[in-house]
């Protein structure tokens, strides 16, 4: 492994939270949400420069103040997590070199860790192979059908819920997402669009605390987290 870069798609308007204002901006814990995402990845050493793939019509970007820092540069992002995703690591492609890697970190997970940044890079070092950060499910988990009628209980044995950072070969994601896109595959995240390319990709155990802001409670949640971790009590 040479370099790692990273990119954080952060095009979505975030419409299950609800508002007038993406998520990426709203305010937790004295700063929008993406601030503090851009914190977490720009206080690793190992992260040569950051891309953020955002809405060409966004006017907030200016709240980000970590937007001004040197080892960040913004691209236009794309309708689709994977178009973002891409349209970020074609802005790295005359920038990369052969030989390195990028790290994809949604842009509404705010309360990433250093240990569990630290952790996936290290595990993908060891390995040589692309790996992410995910958790082994607790809850039993149920079929349901369309008219919310349970069907029969799945084996939670062996299920993992994704987190990110998702770490892998930048030129291999990059050609594995535009097959993709090419092909019409529906992918939800740098892991499947992998998994579908036939490359190896590992787990790596993330914390409960690395949550995506997806619903309204979540931002509370977050807050709380990140208060917490200042405070030095997470």
């Amino acid at each position: 492994m040479k370099s790692i870069w990273a990119v954080v798609p952060a095009a979505g308007s975030g419409r299950r939270v609800g508002g007038e204002i993406p998520k990426q901006y709203r305010e937790i814990a004295g700063a929008p949400l993406m601030e503090h995402t851009l914190q977490a990845l720009l206080r690793s050493a190992d992260i040569r420069g950051v891309v953020v793939a955002l809405d060409p019509s966004d006017r907030r970007a200016d709240s980000i103040a970590s937007l001004a820092d040197v080892r960040v540069q913004t691209t236009p992002g794309g309708g689709e997590r994977a178009d973002s995703v891409l349209a970020g690591l074609d802005a790295l492609h005359d920038r990369a070199s052969d030989g390195d890697w990028v790290l994809v970190h949604d842009a509404a997970r705010p309360c990433l860790g250093f240990d569990a940044l630290s952790a996936l890079i290290n595990q993908v070092r060891l390995l040589g192979e692309g790996a992410i950060l995910a958790e082994p499910v607790a809850d039993t988990l149920k079929q349901v059908s369309s008219e919310g009628r349970i069907s029969g209980t799945l084996e939670r044995g062996g299920v993992w819920r994704a987190q990110t950072p998702q770490l892998f070969p930048l030129s291999r994601l990059r050609e594995a997402l535009m097959r993709c896109l090419a092909q019409g595959v529906q992918v939800t995240d740098e892991a499947m669009a992998m998994e579908w390319a036939g490359e190896p990709v590992h787990v790596v155990e993330g914390p409960s605390s690395n949550i995506k802001v997806t619903v309204e409670s979540d931002l509370l949640f977050a807050e709380l987290l990140l208060k917490k971790r200042e405070a030095g009590t997470l």
